[in-house]
């Protein structure tokens, strides 16, 4: 069944009481089975499991893998095998939904074991008691549960923002369980093919696999660096050219292709505005100021080099600026919205919230909101030592950041969640300059609400989009954290660390992200000396241009064609992502510009067709056949692009931990093992 939506044009125009009244009437199924006990159980059970392999991956990667297509997958073929067999029934379309708001939730909620909680103990040199890990853990998640309602009806309810991941997932619950219908059906093929080939091409640039390839097919090895390694410039080295920008080589600036489909999917996804402006400042940044910057000795190499990592250093601050203002600005130049949300509570007249029977009522959060941030404070105060003031500022610059999480998750799938960090960190170095353990824990308050905030929306997008009852999801969201907390955190101490903080840092549990918000944090301590003039500047450049582009999109009616969000993201994204994801974005926008000129030459056809005693007449248009595939494409960009994120995720992760956990324990564990591992190029010789 294809999902209903609204046009362009009616999201521009509609107010939110209409907006909410036609979802109500046209795409809500209240009656539908959702938080059953079997999708609640199934959601913990998955959520679980997924929520290991996010905690290996991360102690080792610093990357946490979105689970939540995932999830939906393996659901519904468990319980499709199941109802073959004759020991139960297909799960619905909403209980899938439910279940992958849980699995997710537990997926990503284990984040702080090795961000501020490894750096905490590494700083402090003491192993955070379980307990006290798991209660702080799950605090702060509820908070978010909190944040993120009242900004649904902004984000999602009035702005209808895409939520690419979100989306995703919601088109492949539609095209899996609407499959009967012949809409379904195609919708499920394209999505299939989709995956397959993203898979195909996610398995192929593995570097163990292409390695094993490579050594038992005897091709030469720079190939490997040219279509898997991003190697280019490395290659062209060595037919005598070095390509660069004032001596700085691309490959340095991270300018260069990748050959995975995921992010030109998620590009297809984001639309044109989005893709264009990421380009933007992509090309601002990495072309222009970086090389000239490098040239001038204000980014300074790392062991002779300079990469995504030394660039971001400088280029985080004027992008996070930018990406601050535009937010507040966008969110608070809408009173309306925000008012409305707050109607319900004190209003004796006036018009009524639709919604109000199945949303997670507002009152809760109003109320729910200082009770939970006073818990935080105390726990931070008590377990921490962050004075109560500062404990107490963390609340309010929560919001605050979780106004950008959400708008740049809306828009691009990405939480900039390490981004905020610093720039916590950084707030915090300005008010206690000289106290680490206060840098390190109130970063990791905002930081983790925000992206707890950010990531519960993108759970509830598909079941907006699919009709689902926001209650249940909030419901499952707060499920999927006692799941991911019960198995993930007794592995992380019992398995892992085995209350041993020498483990950090070393090749067997080397926590990236943890030594990078201790490293800030060490440098915050000296002060904002450290800061160079042109990155203050920066980020002035950047709150005013954060500005005048939301202004500007305001004033023109939203016909401007930038987007701030995106224009400041770009600066701590690398450019080859951002490449791949304006490829993605420009794609789809050329097949829906060809598709709608195929279906005005149609449509002028058929009319001029028919033909009566007064000369033309305008007659009803047949349905259309044998369309081109530019318009069958471009109808089903959705289906396309959730199927290429799904196959690529899903191998993305069985690789991760077949070959990052697995493979080299097993290989080496004996002789035979290690010698064939050695062979295959999967255990280092």
């Amino acid at each position: 069944m294809a999902i209903k939506q609204l046009t362009p044009e009616q999201v521009h125009t509609m107010s939110l009481e209409e907006k909410d009244t036609w979802w109500l009437k046209n795409v809500y199924r209240g009656d539908m089975p959702q938080l059953t006990l079997r999708s609640a159980m199934t959601g913990m059970l998955l959520g679980a499991f997924l929520s290991l392999t996010n905690v290996y991956i991360g102690a080792r990667t610093g990357w946490s893998l979105g689970v939540g297509i995932t999830s939906v997958i393996l659901a519904f073929g468990l319980f499709k095998v199941l109802s073959r067999l004759g020991l139960g029934r297909d799960m619905t379309v909403l209980e899938n939904n439910a279940m992958q708001s849980i699995a997710t939730s537990a997926g990503y909620i284990n984040a702080p074991l090795f961000t501020s909680l490894a750096a905490y103990s590494m700083v402090t040199t003491t192993v955070i008691p379980m307990g006290r890990a798991m209660i702080w853990m799950f605090v702060l998640a509820i908070l978010g549960v909190l944040f993120a309602f009242p900004m649904k009806k902004r984000f999602i309810n009035d702005e209808q923002l895409p939520f690419p991941e979100g989306m995703a997932a919601g088109v492949v619950m539609d095209a899996l369980h609407e499959s009967d219908e012949k809409e379904g059906l195609f919708k499920a093929k394209l999505l299939l093919g989709g995956g397959l080939l993203s898979a195909a091409l996610e398995l192929l640039r593995d570097d163990k696999v292409m390695r094993a390839l490579f050594a038992l097919k005897n091709i030469p090895h720079y190939y490997d660096e040219l279509l898997y390694k991003g190697g280019f410039a490395d290659l062209l080295k060595r037919w005598g050219l070095t390509p660069a920008i004032r001596g700085v080589p691309l490959n340095e600036l991270t300018i260069r292709f990748d050959t995975s489909l995921i992010f030109v999917a998620t590009g297809g996804l984001m639309g044109i505005r989005t893709g264009v402006s990421l380009l933007l400042g992509g090309i601002l940044n990495y072309w222009v100021l970086a090389p000239l910057l490098i040239q001038h000795g204000i980014i300074l190499p790392r062991n002779g080099h300079y990469g995504f990592g030394q660039i971001t250093i400088w280029a985080l601050w004027g992008g996070v600026a930018c990406m601050t203002t535009s937010s507040l600005y966008a969110f608070f130049s809408k009173p309306k919205v925000i008012l409305d949300a707050f109607k319900g509570l004190s209003r004796k007249g006036g018009s009524r919230d639709v919604l109000a029977d199945i949303e997670l009522p507002v009152k809760l959060s109003i109320i729910g909101v200082p009770v939970v941030g006073a818990v935080v404070v105390v726990l931070g105060h008590v377990w921490f030592g962050i004075a109560w003031w500062l404990g107490i500022l963390a609340i309010p610059l929560v919001f605050v950041f979780s106004l950008i999480a959400v708008n740049s998750t809306a828009i691009t799938a990405i939480t900039p969640t390490g981004a905020l960090g610093k720039l916590t960190q950084l707030t915090y170095g300005v008010l206690a300059p000289k106290n680490i353990t206060t840098n390190l824990m109130t970063a990791g308050i905002t930081a983790e609400v925000a992206s707890n905030t950010a990531n519960l929306l993108m759970d509830i997008k598909p079941g907006y989009m699919l009709g689902g009852k926001p209650r249940h999801q909030a419901l499952g969201h707060v499920l999927g954290t006692i799941a991911g907390l019960v198995l993930s955190v007794p592995v992380w101490y019992l398995v892992l660390i085995q209350g041993d903080i020498g483990r950090y840092g070393t090749e067997k549990l080397p926590v990236p992200s943890a030594l990078t918000w201790k490293a800030v944090a060490e440098v915050l301590m000296k002060g904002l000396d450290f800061l160079h003039p042109t990155a203050k500047s920066a980020v002035l450049v950047g709150a005013i241009v954060g500005v005048v582009v939301e202004v500007t999109k305001q004033v023109t009616k939203n016909r401007f064609p930038l987007s701030a969000v995106a224009l400041g993201l770009a600066f701590i994204l690398n450019f080859t992502d951002i490449w791949s994801m304006f490829l993605g974005s420009f794609a789809f926008w050329l097949l829906e510009r060809r598709a709608a000129a195929w279906h005005r030459r149609r449509e002028q056809e058929a009319r001029m067709s028919v033909t009566g005693p007064g000369g033309l007449v305008e007659a009803p248009l047949p349905p259309p056949v044998n369309r081109p595939w530019y318009a069958l494409a471009a109808e089903n960009t959705e289906a396309i692009c959730a199927g290429v994120i799904a196959g690529g995720s899903l191998m993305g992760i069985g690789l991760s931990v077949l070959g990052v956990l697995v493979l080299p324990d097993v290989l080496e564990a004996t002789s035979f093992g290690k010698a064939l591992g050695q062979l295959l190029g999967l255990v280092p010789r």
